[in-house]
């Protein structure tokens, strides 16, 4: 069954809601939202990953999380910690998380491994190039799906010979981080290539830009929901662990008539 990761941006520049949940109040508040629309798992992060985003200082981003997390976890819910920080990911563990979801695969703190070692907890490690910009410097490639898998293989080996279980990996093909609006659908189209891997897969493709195309002109950026939507479907179609979303009523739904067809299909 494909879990659902709902998104929950404690940040003033988050692309498509920043600010919105920046109040530990308003945040917790709209994560049981989350978790009521049918949110498995719910995903907390302090600094935003767009393009042009400047580095948080990670005991800000902790000021950030940490509060929000531990009120969370002490009323039963799974947590996720959206971090790229080592330190980040040590306080998020102590505050109740359960997962640490770092969009730099362990590249941009050497001590993550560590973190992940001595906290024992689930690790999503996503494609990366580095952080992002305007221009899209690192979006080259020959052959994106075998790029991409190739580079997540890497990053798995070295964490693996860093004494990470490798029943604690969850791998994530970086939708948007140094790709191209092709590349992305590529990856998407090549989805199996990564499960060969023998990991489980989150995908996280939830009103990111590329997605705009598909849209009229000067559609906002809530206005993908419904191509998320269809992609958690497909995604959830080919067996993916768990799709990342900011619209969970809408992927909820979409997941429950996957659900419906494939029991329709076993009973004959």
């Amino acid at each position: 069954m494909t879990l659902i990761m709902g998104v929950l941006n404690v940040t003033p520049d988050s692309f498509s809601d920043g600010g919105l949940w920046l109040e530990p109040e308003a945040a917790v508040e709209h994560a049981f939202d989350l978790v009521e629309q049918g949110a498995d798992i719910i995903d907390v992060g302090g600094e935003s990953t767009r393009p042009g985003a400047l580095h948080l200082d990670p005991a800000e981003e902790q000021s950030r999380v940490v509060p929000v997390i531990r009120r969370l976890a002490d009323r039963g819910v799974m947590v996720s910690v959206d971090t790229m920080n080592a330190s980040t990911a040590r306080a998020a563990a102590d505050a109740g998380a359960s997962i640490i979801n770092d969009v730099s695969g362990g590249l941009n703190d050497p001590g993550m491994p560590d973190a992940v070692l001595d906290t024992g907890l689930q690790y999503v490690v996503m494609h990366w190039r580095g952080r992002l910009d305007s221009g899209d410097s690192r979006a080259v490639y020959t052959d994106t799906v075998r790029e991409v898998r190739s580079e997540l293989s890497a990053r798995v080996a070295d964490l693996l010979d860093r004494g990470v279980d490798p029943a604690k990996l969850v791998l994530d093909p970086g939708l948007g981080f140094s790709k191209t609006a092709e590349h992305n659908w590529q990856v998407l189209g090549g989805l199996h290539t990564f499960q060969t891997l023998g990991y489980p897969v989150l995908i996280g493709a939830s009103r990111k830009r590329f997605l705009g195309a598909l849209l009229p002109e000067g559609a906002s950026a809530a206005d993908r929901d419904a191509p998320t939507a269809v992609i958690s479907a497909l995604a959830a179609r080919e067996g993916v662990w768990a799709v990342r979303v900011h619209d969970v009523a809408s992927t909820r739904i979409a997941l429950d008539v996957v659900r419906a067809w494939q029991a329709g299909s076993d009973d004959h």
